[in-house]
């Protein structure tokens, strides 16, 4: 019995430390580099959460969506379809209709998604211990609030659409908190200590990280077709158009430490 109990927790270990959520924080940890440090906790000003509950089809939605031959990922596209009523007729034989939905980005397809992790310099603690006879520890300390946006990198028709499922994709291959505006706080802190040696100056750089995301964007005209009782998508006038963005990662930050003879 006792035998049997110890395979069982050892099956159950082995279980929870294969499981996507295990798998994700573990690909998540390795990513980021030893001088970045979440400061979650830490901030002064508390940011607000990004993650939006991902948006479902409804039956009809999902049967229009099925229709098209375009893929279609816009929630504002899909929140619209989920809002459209059409009734059946007892007499649609003959009947037909078709109904213009707009011009819309209905899709947008990750190429590259590189951390930044020097993106935009915060911060500098600095103390001069050329006078010292002995090593001078400092800690990070912010000293006025930074806000820190990112964008698109080019113009874009849409572009807060195409920014969100842009997001949407770069946090879903990152796992990492993603806001295209983040603030730092002021008086921020972090307890790791950098000792600057005696008869030297030393300088604590911050920098706020950031992603940047590349990929291409695809838009059609948007027409709801209806055929006696059969409704379908068809999209028409497609397009395809290359895109980037920088998104900073919110509520982490990359340090960066040297000590020198003379001022930097």
């Amino acid at each position: 019995m006792a035998k049997k109990f110890v395979i069982f927790i050892l099956f159950t270990v082995v279980l929870i430390v294969l499981s996507p959520a295990s798998a994700e924080k573990a690909a998540t940890k390795k990513l980021i580099p030893e001088g970045v440090l979440n400061i979650t906790k830490e901030n002064t000003y508390p940011n607000p959460n990004q993650d939006e509950p991902l948006l479902q089809p409804s039956e009809l939605a999902k049967r229009l969506i099925d229709s098209s031959k375009v893929r279609i990922e816009n929630p504002n596209l899909i929140r619209m379809l989920n809002e459209t009523s059409v009734s059946a007729t007892p007499f649609a034989f003959g009947y037909k209709a078709i109904i213009y939905l707009g011009h819309w980005p209905l899709n947008y397809e990750s190429a590259e998604t590189a951390p930044n992790w020097e993106y935009q310099k915060i911060n500098t603690n600095y103390y001069d211990n050329r006078g010292g006879e002995k090593p001078y520890q400092i800690h990070y300390v912010q000293e006025s609030q930074k806000v820190i946006k990112g964008g698109l990198t080019a113009k874009i028709s849409n572009a807060d659409e195409v920014k969100n499922m842009m997001l949407s994709k770069a946090a879903g291959k990152t796992n990492l908190p993603l806001a295209f505006e983040t603030v730092i706080g002021l008086g921020t802190k972090k307890d790791q200590i950098y000792n600057i040696p005696r008869k030297r100056l030393g300088y604590l750089y911050a920098y706020a990280p950031a992603i940047n995301e590349k990929g291409k964007v695809t838009y059609g005209e948007v027409y709801l077709m209806l055929k006696g009782n059969k409704k379908s998508l068809v999209i028409k006038n497609v397009t395809s158009q290359g895109i980037g963005a920088w998104i900073p990662i919110q509520d982490y930050v990359s340090f960066s430490f040297a000590a020198s003879e003379r001022p930097r």
